[in-house]
């Protein structure tokens, strides 16, 4: 385990994987905070025993999208299936002796696939990472299944230029990416951040120091 993450956070999981077989920790956080690159370093420092499992797997889909007329608002929460996401981290921490497919969300085609990612016996640590995972509602039956839940943090001016970039590398506009932002990404950004102190932790990605 040699990839570069902050002592405390290894601290932190080694910890957790000492009290139990398996260990489903969540990264929670705005969009564009980081949390995709940290739960892939977290990975990589465990890489014989770690999955990351996002909840962005469980948009629903483009024509669903259409049906219920929340096209425009894709990415809030009630565009997502809160439901049979707490469901699949309820497989993942009662059913560790079996594989258990989990879907991916593909940006390419900015879909959902079903059975994307295996979560197999021999992963102990599950990643999942999403802007929702400490909300009420329809997403409260997700925190009581995390062993423990930490919030990526970044800087408003930072978060903003960095989701307009990522808009436009999956070809939008300048202009159609930063009316998309400021429009829903940010009222999105808004309802997470009301979220933050029920974390268990606050880290920001990248680490200053590792």
């Amino acid at each position: 385990m040699n990839a570069l993450i902050p002592a405390r956070w290894r601290a932190n999981i080694d910890a957790l994987l000492k009290r139990q077989p398996r260990v489903i920790l969540g990264l929670t956080g705005t969009p564009g905070a980081g949390k995709s690159s940290a739960a892939e370093a977290i990975a990589t420092a465990y890489p014989d025993i770690s999955v990351v499992v996002p909840m962005d797997g469980f948009h629903l889909a483009n024509t669903e999208l259409a049906r219920l007329g929340l096209s425009a608002i894709k990415g809030a929460p009630e565009t997502f299936d809160a439901t049979g996401y707490a469901a699949l981290l309820r497989r993942i921490r009662h059913e560790g002796e079996t594989i258990i497919y989990a879907p991916q969300f593909r940006r390419e085609i900015e879909e959902p696939i079903a059975g994307a990612i295996p979560v197999t016996p021999g992963h102990q640590l599950i990643i999942t990472e999403g802007n929702y995972l400490l909300m009420g509602g329809a997403w409260s039956g997700v925190r009581p299944l995390l062993d423990a839940c930490w919030y990526v943090d970044i800087p408003d001016e930072a978060r903003v230029q960095r989701l307009i970039a990522r808009h436009m590398r999956h070809g939008r506009s300048q202009t159609a990416a930063t009316e998309w932002v400021l429009r829903s990404d940010e009222k999105n950004a808004r309802l997470v951040i009301g979220t933050r102190n029920f974390a268990d932790e606050i880290l920001c990605w990248p680490p200053e120091a590792v």
